[in-house]
C-alpha cells in the first residue's frame, strides 16, 4: 500500500508527486496516457505562462534553474535583476486583461512593500511540456513511481484507506488525490459536487497553411465579433467564437469550421487551406464545493475550470499542489495538529473562487455587442493608468493571495520575501528540503530554545538579514507562506503558538 495514489501526471500532479516524495511519502502517479509527449505541450500551442506566484514555488524547491534550462529562449515578466542589486527588478510586460495588453512600464513597484529582491520574483513563459520534464525528473530523484496507459475506472473508501481500480489492476493508499484535469474521473467517481456557470464562447487553438495571413494583426485582437490571437510561429491561431459554447467538444473542428469562425471573430477573407492540429475549449466556470471527501482530495482543474484568459488555470494548481503537499505529508507521518488538512480547502478554495471571477469578468467584457463594447472603453481607460496597471498586475502576478491566517501583520497569509542574510544566504536557498523556516534576526537568538522543540519539522536560522522590513523574527511554512511574524524583540510564546498551530505539538 502506498502512502498517496495521485491520479493525474500533468503539472499538477507531478508537483503534489515532488513535495510529497520530498517529506518522505511513498506516491504512486497514475496517468491515462501512455506518453509524456503532445504537440499541445509543445510550442506554441503549449506555451504557459507562470506567474511570480509559480516561479516562486520552483526556486524554493532548487527547480527554477532546471526549468530556465529546458524552457530555452524565454521572455520574462521582469527585467533580469543584476547582481548586488538593491532594487527589485521591474516588469517589463504586464500581461492582458481580456485581450487589452498591460505597460509594465506604468506597474507601480512602491504598492508592494514587502517585496525583495529574488531570483523567484520573476514570471516566465516557458512550455507544458518543459514543466513536466523538470517536475518528472525530480519525481524519479524523489523516488516516486509513475504509471502511464493505466484508466481509473472505480474509487472506493474506506476509514483506513482508498482503492482505486484500473481494469483487473487494484492500487490501495491512505490517500488519492485526483489531478486528473477538468473532466476529471476522480471527482465524478468520488461524488464530489461541482458547480459553476455555464459557457459563453468556444475556443480554438490552431495549427493550419493559410492564405492571406497578413490580414490578421499580430498578437491578440479583440473584435466587435470575438477574438483572435495570431501567435508569432506562423500559422498558429487562437480563436474565441461567443456562440454561448455550443461546439461539440467530442467532434474534432473541420477545416470548413475553422474558416468560418476564424473570418467570422476576424473580419477578413482568410482562407484556411490546411489544419495541421487544431483543439477546442470553453469558458465553464465550475469548481468542486469542497476539495476533500474523506481520503480522496482534488487538485488543479479537477478541482476548479474556467477560460483560459490570464492564464490562470496552470499557476493555481500548482498553487494547490503547494499549499496540498505539506500538510497531506504531515498527515500521513502522523504528525498535523488538528484540522490542517481541512485548511487545505479553506484556503485553496477562495483562491479557486476569485480565480473563476477574474474569468468570468473578462469574458463579460469581451462578448460581442454594444454594451460590452462600452464596458472596454471603460477599461482600457482604467488599465491604462498606474493604478488600474499595478492592480491588473497584482492578479497576474499571484501577489493578491494572502490567507487569513489571523496574524496582524501584513505578511501574515502572503508569500515570504526572500530575505538574504549577511553571509548571502537567501530563504529560498533554506526551503529546498520542504521544511518550514524561522528567521530569527534577534540579536539574542531569542527563538533558539523554543524552536529546538520542533527540530525535524522546522529550520532554525539565526542571523542579520541584509534587509529585515523592520522584523525580528519571522516563521515560514513549508509552502513559503509567512505563518507569523513578530517585532524587534520577538514574543517567544507567540512563536510557540504559531509553530503548534502549523507543525503540531513540540518534543520535550
Amino acid at each position: 500500500m502506498h502512502d498517496v495514489v495521485i491520479v493525474g501526471a500533468g503539472p499538477v500532479g507531478l508537483a503534489l508527486a515532488c513535495e510529497l516524495g520530498l517529506a518522505g511519502c511513498s506516491v504512486l502517479v497514475l496517468e491515462r496516457e501512455p506518453g509524456p509527449g503532445s504537440p499541445l505541450k509543445t510550442a506554441p500551442l503549449g506555451m504557459r505562462g507562470l506567474s511570480a506566484a509559480s516561479v516562486e514555488a520552483f526556486y524554493r524547491r532548487g527547480l527554477l534553474d532546471p526549468l530556465l534550462s529546458e524552457s530555452g529562449p524565454q521572455h520574462g515578466l521582469f527585467d533580469a535583476q543584476q547582481p548586488g542589486a538593491d532594487e527589485p527588478p521591474r516588469p517589463r510586460f504586464g500581461g492582458h486583461f481580456a485581450g487589452m495588453m498591460l505597460d509594465g512600464d506604468k506597474v507601480d513597484i512602491d504598492a508592494f512593500p514587502y517585496r525583495l529582491p529574488s531570483p523567484g520574483l520573476q514570471g516566465l513563459r516557458t512550455r507544458l511540456d518543459a514543466v513536466e520534464a523538470v517536475l518528472s525528473e525530480q519525481a524519479a530523484k524523489l523516488g516516486v513511481e509513475i504509471r502511464r496507459g493505466v484508466t481509473v475506472t472505480a474509487v472506493a473508501q474506506n476509514r483506513e484507506g482508498v482503492t482505486a481500480l484500473a481494469g483487473p489492476d487494484a492500487y490501495e493508499a491512505r490517500w488519492l488525490v485526483g489531478c486528473d484535469g477538468g473532466r476529471s474521473t476522480v471527482r465524478r467517481l468520488a461524488g464530489f459536487d461541482f458547480i459553476g456557470t455555464e459557457p459563453q464562447f468556444t475556443g480554438y487553438v490552431m495549427h493550419a497553411t493559410l492564405d492571406g495571413l497578413d490580414e490578421l494583426r499580430p498578437g491578440f485582437n479583440l473584435t466587435p465579433t470575438g477574438m483572435y490571437i495570431r501567435m508569432a510561429a506562423t500559422g498558429y491561431i487562437g480563436m474565441m467564437d461567443f456562440d454561448g459554447g455550443a461546439f461539440d467538444r467530442s467532434r474534432q473542428p473541420t477545416r470548413d469550421h475553422l474558416q468560418a469562425v476564424l473570418r467570422r471573430v476576424s473580419g477578413t477573407e482568410v482562407t484556411v487551406d490546411e489544419v495541421h492540429i487544431a483543439s477546442s475549449f470553453t469558458d465553464r466556470a465550475m469548481q468542486a464545493t469542497a476539495y476533500r471527501q474523506g481520503r480522496v482530495l482534488l487538485a488543479g482543474d479537477a478541482a476548479h475550470i474556467h477560460s483560459p484568459l490570464g492564464g490562470q488555470g496552470l499557476n493555481a494548481g500548482l498553487g494547490d499542489a503547494m499549499n496540498l503537499g505539506w500538510k497531506l505529508a504531515a498527515t500521513v507521518r502522523g504528525q498535523p495538529p488538528e484540522g490542517l488538512l481541512d485548511t487545505y480547502t479553506g484556503e485553496r478554495h477562495p483562491v479557486g473562487a476569485a480565480v473563476l471571477d477574474w474569468s468570468r469578468a473578462q469574458v463579460a467584457v469581451m462578448k460581442p455587442g454594444p454594451h460590452a463594447q462600452a464596458v472596454q472603453a471603460v477599461v482600457r481607460d482604467l488599465i491604462g493608468t498606474r493604478d488600474g496597471t499595478t492592480y491588473v498586475f497584482e492578479r497576474l502576478s499571484g501577489a493578491w493571495i494572502r490567507y487569513d491566517l489571523g496574524g496582524e501583520h501584513p505578511l501574515v497569509g502572503a508569500s515570504a520575501p526572500d530575505f538574504r542574510l549577511a553571509d548571502g544566504t537567501r530563504l529560498g536557498d533554506l526551503m529546498e528540503d520542504g521544511r518550514g523556516v524561522a528567521l530569527d534576526f534577534s540579536t539574542d537568538r531569542r527563538l533558539h530554545a523554543p524552536a529546538m522543540g520542533w527540530e525535524g519539522r522546522i529550520r532554525y536560522v539565526a542571523g542579520t538579514a541584509q534587509e529585515d522590513l523592520g522584523l525580528g523574527a519571522v516563521l515560514v511554512r513549508p509552502d513559503g507562506v509567512v505563518a507569523w511574524a513578530g517585532d524587534r524583540r520577538p514574543d517567544r510564546d507567540a512563536f510557540e503558538r504559531a509553530a503548534s498551530r502549523w507543525f503540531g505539538s513540540p518534543v520535550s
